[in-house]
Formats: structure tokens, sequence, C-alpha cells
């Protein structure tokens, strides 16, 4: 009954963020430290919702590779679940850098807001990209990871798209290295479906690669090589036309 399960998911999202959403208004006055771990509380209920209601799994490979220093994300994208795991997954505050409109949105807006992210104004032209720059480097100082999807959106599952050089660009002036990670949510959580289907999302996380001594170019096409190397490692049957190419990463953590 996937459409059933899907149905009580969406009532369970609805239900729970109201509240969830006023108590990032009564707790703003608490420390940054505190708000996000208040509000990641959300996230974390609904990737437990995804696994009760809907049976969707995960495992975690690579989690090795994360190191104790500032690092940028760079992510595949397929689904929304990525958004939501990250926050209860990584070892460190991270930001999301996203457009200021999304400010606006009721209860969602007023959380990521409360939570001092990254927001763009994308009609300021070249200046969008000084603004990540500068929030970018506070952020870091303070000891948060950054998180970007270089395609910019959610693609299809076996589908690659346009990788911008936005986070590589951030990386390279910032000396700040970077970290793929190859995620097929969207083979359980289809982007734009409201029917998902049970089964396990494998996130693989690589080593750094270090921005020093290189162009945002060359850093976006490491970055790319070694996330759609990896995609067709973790999803060979989403990729029958094309090898894996990534070197495996070890240790596996499992939901």
């Amino acid at each position: 009954m996937p459409a059933a399960r899907s149905v009580l998911f969406l009532l369970f999202q609805t239900v729970t963020v109201v509240p969830v959403a006023i108590g990032c208004l009564l707790w703003a006055p608490l420390p940054l430290h505190w708000r996000y771990r208040l509000t990641i509380g959300w996230p974390r209920m609904v990737i437990w919702a995804a696994r009760v209601f809907l049976g969707i799994r995960h495992e975690v490979r690579g989690a090795e590779n994360l190191p104790d220093e500032p690092v940028i994300l760079l992510s595949k994208h397929q689904s929304t679940w990525e958004t939501l795991f990250y926050p209860t997954f990584m070892p460190r505050e991270l930001c999301y850098v996203f457009k200021r409109e999304l400010l606006y949105l009721p209860f969602f807006g007023w959380g990521i807001w409360l939570l001092d992210m990254i927001h763009i104004d994308r009609r300021n032209g070249v200046d969008a990209f000084e603004q990540v720059v500068r929030q970018g480097t506070r952020k870091l100082a303070q000891r948060s990871w950054i998180i970007m999807f270089p395609e910019g959106t959610r693609t299809r599952v076996g589908a690659q798209g346009r990788y911008k050089r936005g986070g590589a660009r951030l990386a390279v002036r910032t000396g700040t290295p970077v970290v793929p990670i190859a995620v097929n949510s969207g083979e359980c959580w289809p982007r734009n479906a409201f029917i998902k289907k049970p089964g396990l999302i494998t996130v693989s996380i690589g080593r750094p690669i270090p921005s020093a001594g290189k162009s945002p170019v060359q850093l976006s096409e490491e970055v790319e090589r070694w996330i759609e190397g990896e995609m067709r490692r973790i999803s060979p049957h989403a990729y029958a036309d094309a090898p894996a190419t990534a070197a495996a990463p070890t240790g596996t953590r499992s939901a």
C-alpha cells in the first residue's frame, strides 16, 4: 500500500512541522548552537518516519573520511531526503546556501532564518557570489561546514546535471578543502513524486580534496569525476552503460 503509507507520511510531516516552527520562534533568544540542535529535531523525526512509514532505510559509507576541520560538502542531489538527513548525521553544524525568497515561506522559512545560514539575493547578479564569500568566510571561521549541491537542483535517477562551480569557487577563495558525496536517494524518494518506495539509500562520502593550488575549474572537475564515478558504483543498475570509476571508500554505517 505505497499510496496509503505516503499519505500517512505526509500527515506526519504536516502535524509535526507547525509546533516545531512555533518552537523555533520561542527558542529564538537561545544561542545559535542550541537553536540548531533543537531545530534539527524535525528533520530527525522525518528521517525516522520515512523508515517507519515508508520502509526507507539508509547506509553511510566513508564516514571516516570526514575531517576534523572546516570543509565544504559538495553533494549529489536527487531528493529532499538528503537535505533532511545531512544535518542529522554530520558531526558539525551545517550551513546551507539558498535563495533569499525561501525566508518568506511560513514555518520552514522561520526555521532557516533563525539558523543564520547563507542566503543570497540573486537579483544582485555578480555580487550574489560575493555575498556567499562574505557569509561563507564568517561561517567557516565559526567552524561550521558549508554544504552545496553543485548541480543546483534535484536530478532524476541515472541522470547527470551540469555541475556549477560556485562551491569550487568558494573553496578556492577561502582555501577550504571540499568533501564530495554521492547519494542515490532518488531511487526511494523520487523528485516531485508523492509516492515513495521502500528500499536502501546509500550515502558515500569521499576523501577531502584540497583546494590549494587549483583553479575552480580544476577542483569542480575533480569533484564531478568522483561523484559521478561513485554514483555508477553504488547504483550500477541506473548507469548500465557506464562502468564505475571511483575508488571504494571503506566503512559502512546503516540504519
